[in-house]
């Protein structure tokens, strides 16, 4: 797994890519500008960069060209962007951007891009020291998969309660329970439910469900 810093000025955006990610063991520190970005990438030393073009103090390309004329540019770095044109992209990839993924970005082409951008160059150590802990952690969750079972639903909700709140109630439970049965992976849960990975974040993050707590009683 690796450490990816994601820059993007627009807060819902930032909370996406850092929950899909995390969810995918990467370890993901996020920036809403050029400023906290230079500071990140000092700090973190990131293994791949998402950055987004169009921010309010420094734009993405100027910032690439700051790190590249700074022999800075020495991890991937994928550009984001919804209003770009082909012109942007071509200069961003002459300076040294790997990618360019235009908003609203799927899933499927977000995982496949960082994955294509990690593969160019080897994680940090700090990287694969993270990876093992994950590796190594993995078989004890999958020890115990009926650690957590739900109790039958006449047990469980309040027939009285409106009907909204009463099916937000049993989406809850529902979401909880798959989440605990299949250790937490996001992956595995929409698969197992039929929705798609964007609108499952969505839906759990509208019902409240804490998803660090699901991961811990998995």
């Amino acid at each position: 797994m690796a450490n990816i810093l994601v820059v993007d000025d627009e807060l819902g955006i930032r909370d996406l890519l850092f929950e899909i990610l995390n969810d995918e063991g990467h370890a993901v520190e996020v920036a809403e500008n050029a400023a906290q970005a230079r500071m990140a990438r000092q700090a973190a030393r990131p293994d791949l960069v998402l950055l987004d073009i169009w921010m309010p103090d420094t734009d993405g390309v100027t910032l690439l060209k700051e790190w590249a004329g700074a022999g800075l540019l020495n991890m991937p770095v994928i550009m984001m962007s919804g209003h770009a044109t082909i012109d942007t992209a071509v200069e961003a990839t002459r300076i040294g951007a790997q990618a360019f993924l235009e908003k609203p970005i799927t899933m499927q082409k977000l995982l496949k891009a960082v994955e294509q951008g990690l593969a160019r160059k080897p994680p940090a150590s700090a990287s694969a020291k993270l990876g093992s802990s994950v590796s190594k952690e993995a078989p004890a969750a999958l020890d115990t998969p009926q650690a957590v079972v739900l109790p039958p639903t006449h047990q469980s909700f309040d027939l009285e309660q409106p009907l909204r709140d009463a099916r937000d109630a049993f989406e809850r439970a529902y979401f909880e329970y798959h989440l605990t049965q299949e250790s937490g992976s996001m992956t595995r849960v929409a698969d197992k439910t039929g929705l798609e990975r964007t609108h499952l974040y969505r839906k759990l993050k509208q019902l409240g469900v804490d998803l660090s707590k699901a991961k811990r009683l998995a």
